[in-house]
């Protein structure tokens, strides 16, 4: 009798179980087909807008990549030449990246103090500073780029503005969840004893999470690489620029954006090699400490 008992409440759990799988599973049906009705409907609107036609085109995806190989195999003894004289270019580019992702950084590291719960120096301003993150990261890099070249002319200045700015917000936001898993009793020890909010943040905060900070920074200084090259084609400068002049100048340049190409993919490739061991190091020294 006690077993009969005890049975029904099982037999009503394991079926009000078997109902929230079947529910959640309905719900994920659901979205997923609302998500694939919303990525076809989006590809038809976007084909119909094209000037050329998705599947008109989708033959000829090769044809450029061949003119370039064509143009550039019959002068392949310039491509030496092509690579010292598109060097500067590619420092250029490298600068860019560089101090747009620094000021960002700094600036990424204001906010997200400002920013988090516990360590503000205002917690009433809280949603303000979250808020100018998340328009921050909104804008685009390239739409910011083209409204200072309105304004500044074309140049890397207006790029490295560009790139900063996006990479205050993008950063911030980071920095921001890491700053939340910091322990606050150092920050508390250092109110204790009389310390400025500034002192707190620099003694009793940043020693925790510098490690991760510098992680996500190099992280996204490989991302403002490919940002700085591609805002060079709306004039920003760096290697970008010479790649769209090349490219402008159709067959017989070709040769001149085969070795761009390759001077790209290098950097990034050695880039993306060089964080990628840094950022070990740094984390294998924070779990180690």
């Amino acid at each position: 009798m006690a077993h009969i008992i005890d049975s029904a409440p099982r037999a009503d759990t394991r079926a009000h179980y078997l109902a929230l799988v079947q529910r959640r599973r309905l719900y994920g049906g659901l979205t997923l087909a609302l998500f694939g009705l919303m990525m076809v409907s989006g590809f038809m609107l976007a084909d119909a807008r094209n000037a050329g036609g998705f599947w008109s085109g989708l033959p000829q995806i090769l044809d450029f990549p061949a003119d370039v190989w064509r143009d550039a195999s019959t002068k392949l003894h310039l491509l030496p030449g092509h690579l010292v004289d598109f060097f500067p270019a590619l420092l250029e580019t490298l600068n860019i990246a560089a101090a747009s992702t620094l000021i960002g950084a700094v600036a990424a590291i204001l906010l997200s103090l400002l920013a988090t719960r516990g360590l503000a120096l205002w917690p009433a301003m809280i949603p303000v500073f979250r808020r100018v993150m998340d328009i921050m990261r909104a804008v685009p890099e390239i739409v910011i780029a083209l409204v200072l070249i309105f304004v500044l002319g074309g140049g890397p200045v207006p790029a490295m503005i560009a790139i900063a700015f996006h990479t205050a917000g993008a950063l911030g936001k980071l920095f921001s969840e890491v700053n939340e898993n910091a322990d606050l009793k150092p920050v508390e020890g250092l109110a204790s004893v009389g310390a400025s909010w500034a002192q707190r943040m620099a003694l009793g905060v940043v020693p925790q999470v510098s490690p991760n900070w510098i992680s996500y920074a190099l992280l996204r200084f490989e991302i403002n690489i490919r940002a700085s090259a591609i805002l060079g084609f709306v004039g920003a400068g760096g290697i970008g620029y010479e790649l769209k002049n090349a490219m402008s100048w159709g067959q017989g340049k070709f040769d001149e954006a085969a070795a761009i190409f390759i001077l790209l993919f290098l950097t990034i490739v050695f880039f993306d090699q060089l964080s990628g061991y840094l950022r070990d190091r740094f984390i294998g020294t924070e779990v180690r400490t």
